[in-house]
């Protein structure tokens, strides 16, 4: 037979609830001494850690005063700052007690340390710094002009831009850009950031590479775009055909008839449709030759329309011809020209070029509401147009066209025009 255990007794039971308690007790006086340990360790970090001005942190605000509030510092002592720092531009404060903020530290004296939510100039050379190792832009605005270059601020922070270095076209004069604000990149930093020179050209040359190549992938010759109108010269007109994308148009590209000059027949940020001609690229930069007359209709084939479009007898234009002679008023002056009403309502210009030869004029002396003589050299009747010259033998320009339907109408093929001036003088 098998034998019963024997129960246990009570001190049995007792003696085995007691090592558990025991076990427990231990295990829960271990632990909290664990955590104690941990936070005292973490509270001699704190007080081990030492601030100095110029520090950026990140601390907790614990009291909100009418003047002044209270932060966390991360150390064994609080920061104060004024509450004028934490208000907006409304002058409310945004932030509640608990908020987290950054602050720089300003002072540090004894157990007193003071905050603020402005950088120092520790802070901002470091952010200088910062800007130029990693080739990030940073912003600025040109106070003044200076010589060789402009004056930048830049968080409070005088740079130096060269003048070759304001824009990524030639400029004489940086005046207009002064009180104006652009991204600039830090291209020399010295002496603890107190000499920091900056470009913007930069910039804008490498936004002009991104923007080439994906105009480039997307594109072939032949293709037919829009663009603004954003420089001229005396060969040509430059059209913006994508950001930092610039293609030109040859003066012999503007239009079907002979022109002096692009202003003639363009103005500044006019959006035209051009054809690319040719796009290619050479010694690293992207060349984008471009039509604005291939994509006009042909001159011979608009003749036949501007007959039908002649002025009607009320109309101011229907008396004006090649070879009339005026006494006008400049109402405009630009680099490239005056324009010079000939009567109400009617406008035409006098290009520089066209006064480069007269001896007794001087275009830098005229000024807006001068009255000047000249001779209508050209009319363009679909565009409202009218090409002027100084008074003197019109016979010379009788070969142009006297009225077209737009700007692509003429008279037909240059040998026809030279037989009809021939025709006219017999």
């Amino acid at each position: 037979m098998t034998k019963n255990k024997s129960p246990k007794s009570n001190t049995d039971y007792m003696n085995e609830f007691n090592t558990d308690m025991d076990e427990e007790l231990e295990t829960t006086t271990s632990k909290k001494d664990d955590d104690f340990a941990s936070m005292f360790s973490e509270s001699l970090k704190g007080a081990e850690k030492k601030l100095r001005v110029g520090d950026k942190i990140r601390g907790k605000i614990l009291n909100l005063g009418s003047e002044e509030v209270f932060v966390t510092t991360g150390t064994r002592h609080d920061g104060i700052m004024s509450r004028r720092d934490l208000l907006d531009a409304e002058g409310n404060c945004q932030y509640k007690v608990g908020d987290i903020t950054e602050v720089y530290v300003t002072m540090v004296k004894g157990s007193e340390i003071r905050l603020s939510k402005n950088a120092t100039d520790r802070n901002m050379a470091e952010d200088f710094k910062s800007a130029y190792e990693s080739n990030l832009p940073i912003q600025g605005r040109i106070v003044e002009v200076c010589k060789g270059g402009v004056r930048v601020n830049i968080k409070g922070k005088m740079a130096f831009c060269p003048i070759s270095q304001i824009d990524s076209k030639h400029i004489e004069s940086a005046e207009e850009y002064v009180g104006k604000s652009f991204e600039f990149k830090i291209t020399e930093i010295t002496e603890g950031g107190k000499n920091i020179v900056v470009s913007r050209r930069k910039l804008l040359d490498a936004e002009r590479e991104v923007g080439t190549t994906s105009f480039l992938s997307e594109t072939k010759d032949g293709d037919i775009a829009t663009g603004r109108v954003t420089r001229f010269e005396p060969f040509g007109a430059f059209i913006e055909l994508a950001p930092g994308v610039d293609g030109l148009v040859h003066i012999s590209e503007i239009s079907w008839s002979r022109i002096a000059d692009p202003a003639e027949v363009l103005t500044l940020g006019q959006t035209v449709t051009v054809k690319l001609l040719k796009r290619e690229v050479l010694n690293g930069r992207a060349k984008i030759s471009l039509s604005i007359k291939q994509v006009t209709p042909r001159e011979d084939k608009a003749v036949d329309a501007a007959k039908d479009s002649a002025p009607k007898k009320d109309d101011p234009w229907a008396k004006l011809s090649v070879g009339q002679t005026f006494t006008g008023k400049v109402n405009r002056k630009e680099p490239y020209g005056l324009f010079v009403q000939l009567e109400p309502g009617i406008t035409g210009l006098l290009h520089k070029s066209r006064t480069n030869d007269a001896k007794d004029f001087h275009f830098e002396k005229v000024r807006v509401n001068d009255e000047v003589a000249v001779q209508i050299v050209e009319i363009r009747l679909g565009e409202r147009q009218i090409s002027l010259g100084l008074p003197g033998d019109a016979s010379e320009d009788d070969w142009k066209t006297s009225y077209k339907q737009d700007s692509t109408a003429s008279m037909g093929t240059l040998g026809g025009q030279m037989a009809a001036a021939l025709a006219k003088k017999k």
